[in-house]
């Protein structure tokens, strides 16, 4: 009989807001069922002191200067994940196989071969006393990737259970935004990378600016009035940029110097441009559309409820090609990458592909993962 396990994923993206966890059933292969998704916002303490510590992070000798703070928000964050886990474990009473623990990214330079998550799957395993998978990007590094985007082979498999019409785009919105392109069932076809910022630009300009952690639904750069001299420029030197880092990216490849000195509001309505400008540009750089057909692009992540630059990307693409909420097919938008990461602690496992040359530039499918039972 085929084994199912049940699995609980954690992610904390680039926004450092908090913990999206999802608990899955899968085989590791070709199906899942959800069980649970909740949100855990961070404790004030615990934010500041992760945007504090990215912001004195810039590079890979920032990481040996900085390596005793480090450790010690490591083990604060770590302990953090663990108490929401034993709160959903006991909540629902499951027996959870594996927790996919991804970790907090506070530095990724795929041309050095450096990422640094903070989290400590064996803290994390001793405390729960449970199998954790973390550490998911090292081995796709070692082999030649770029160790990012890891999502799309459960984007393939949501697409496939879900019976989405092919080709589609799943197009993620987070502090980064990335882009999965599916145009057949076969994995090895998978084509995804990084294109850009998603909300990481909009965001810290707001905490730069206000006292609000983000723009909700895109309403201050409503308000704003785009400098178009000083976005042209941008969106030209961000094209030079892309040729060099073509599948992945961390939010330290981006600044807000282009925008200095322009007001709250004129800052975040031309950075909202300047994101919708280059996320348009990629789509129509990376998939060929045929203007007798209709595209569908899924949109997924917290960039999706920001509704100036939704509106903004709508409008720029050519009218067959349809900009939809993945919602619309009743999958939750929020939580994609903590189920995620729960399929990928399965699969790491099993020792099958988390990563494509497609995706990441490995040079061929590998898995990925360490697994610790530290109990």
């Amino acid at each position: 009989m085929e084994k199912i396990y049940t699995s609980l994923g954690l992610m904390s993206g680039t926004s450092m807001d908090g913990i999206d966890a999802s608990i899955i059933k899968s085989n590791g292969d070709d199906r899942y069922e959800i069980v649970f998704d909740q949100y855990f916002e961070y404790e004030e303490e615990i934010y500041r002191e992760l945007i504090n510590i990215r912001d004195k992070i810039n590079s890979s000798k920032d990481l040996k200067d900085n390596s005793i703070l480090i450790n010690i928000l490591e083990k604060k964050i770590t302990l953090f994940h663990a108490t929401i886990c034993k709160q959903i474990i006991n909540e629902h009473s499951l027996d959870i196989d594996f927790i996919g623990f991804h970790g907090q990214t506070i530095f990724h330079r795929a041309g050095e071969k450096i990422t640094r998550q903070l989290g400590d799957g064996n803290l994390l395993s001793s405390l729960l006393r449970k199998r954790v998978v973390y550490n998911f990007r090292e081995n796709d590094m070692i082999n030649g990737g770029q160790g990012a985007p890891l999502a799309p082979i459960f984007h393939h498999l949501l697409v496939k259970q879900n019976k989405i019409k092919l080709p589609v785009c799943i197009l993620n919105i987070g502090g980064i935004a990335n882009i999965t392109i599916i145009t057949s069932k076969d994995r090895n076809d998978l084509k995804s990378y990084d294109i850009g910022p998603g909300n990481c630009l909009l965001d810290e300009w707001v905490r730069k600016h206000s006292k609000e952690r983000y723009d909700k639904n895109g309403e201050m750069a409503k308000i704003g009035i785009t400098n178009k001299i000083i976005l042209d420029q941008t969106i030209d030197s961000f094209d030079n940029i892309k040729e060099k880092n073509n599948l992945s990216f961390d939010i330290k490849d981006f600044d807000l110097n282009f925008v200095r000195g322009l007001t709250l509001e004129d800052g975040l309505s031309t950075l909202t441009d300047f994101t919708a400008s280059i996320i348009y540009k990629s789509i129509i750089n990376s998939i060929n559309f045929d203007e007798d057909e209709e595209s569908n692009i899924l949109i997924c992540g917290g960039g999706r409820k920001n509704l100036s630059l939704i509106n903004n990307i709508k409008k720029k693409l050519p009218h067959n090609v349809n900009l939809k909420l993945i919602d619309d097919y009743k999958i939750n938008g929020d939580f994609i990458e903590s189920q995620a990461f729960a399929y990928l602690a399965i699969r790491s496992y099993l020792k099958l592909p988390i990563s494509f040359p497609q995706t990441t530039n490995v040079k061929k499918p590998s898995t990925g993962g360490t697994l610790v039972e530290n109990y």
